[in-house]
């Protein structure tokens, strides 16, 4: 009984969200007309997303920097962006925080580091993003408006994969793994891919003289950003599932499966299938 009536409460406050926080038809379509990514979704999948979209919008409270006029238009895009990767398994994987700070442009982060000799540091870099464990998202809206070029790049998509990632207590590269949507995948059979690939374009980047860096960066589909940590490596590969999923499955077919398992979406269209979860 107690169940029953949890999940009729839990199903009147969605409903509830879904009204309250209702994308107009137009603002809709504008949003997916400047996501170009999302075509590969059918009919029913943007419908999904749309509902997921105003939930998420219903749990998170948008804030602006520096001036920034906050927008429907901005928060329905980031929102959408965001909402894709678990459009297929749940908002639950953002739980514990609250805010998406947007700022006009790049923002300087200042962070203290210990080297290898055990001195302390105080180091600063511009960034687009970041993701805050327990804390909120923070993002470039330049940025986040690039959308339709030809390479993985998509900011939104990075740090809320940071976010997912951040579940199992730190930002490793081994994201949750739930019985109820990834069985029979198993952190064994993560590692065993994940890491190696990961080890693979540490070599590939590590290879590169420096002569031809210039020509790396502009040709590879993964930024050389990723080699950076298996972090870093788990976003932007799972910014080139989403952005660039023929030319991602196409180099790196088996690190393709890997995601789309995770992510229960196969944006390619090659032929992957998905236990009911």
């Amino acid at each position: 009984m107690l169940s029953k009536l949890t999940q009729w409460f839990g199903t009147r406050r969605r409903d509830r969200a879904l009204r309250d926080y209702a994308i107009e038809d137009a603002l809709w379509q504008a949003t997916l007309d400047g996501l170009p990514f999302l075509a590969h979704l059918d009919a029913p999948d943007r419908v999904r997303l749309r509902e997921l979209t105003s939930l998420f919008i219903a749990q998170k409270e948008f804030s602006t920097a520096h001036d920034l006029e906050l927008t429907d238009a901005m928060t329905v895009a980031i929102a959408a962006q965001a909402c894709l990767p678990v459009l297929n398994l749940s908002l639950d994987l953002y739980r514990g925080w609250v805010g998406v700070i947007v700022y006009p442009g790049e923002f300087v982060i200042r962070k203290t580091v210990e080297d290898e000799d055990g001195v302390v540091h105080e180091v600063e870099h511009d960034a687009s993003g970041e993701a805050w464990e327990g804390g909120p998202v923070v993002l470039s809206w330049e940025d986040a408006q690039m959308t339709g070029g030809t390479d993985a790049y998509n900011v939104v998509i990075h740090e809320f994969a940071h976010k997912i990632d951040m579940l199992t207590g730190e930002a490793d590269g081994h994201p949750p793994l739930m019985r109820r949507w990834h069985a029979p995948l198993d952190s064994q059979a993560w590692a065993d891919i994940f890491d190696h690939a990961y080890d693979q374009f540490c070599a590939k980047v590590d290879a590169v003289p420096d002569r031809r860096w210039a020509r790396f960066e502009r040709d590879s589909l993964i930024d050389p950003y990723a080699a950076d940590h298996p972090s870093e490596f788990f976003a932007v590969c799972s910014e080139a599932l989403f952005v660039q999923p023929h030319a991602f499955e196409a180099e790196y077919p088996e690190l393709y499966r890997l995601l789309a398992r995770y992510y229960r979406q196969d944006p390619a269209r090659a032929g992957l299938t998905f236990p009911p979860a």
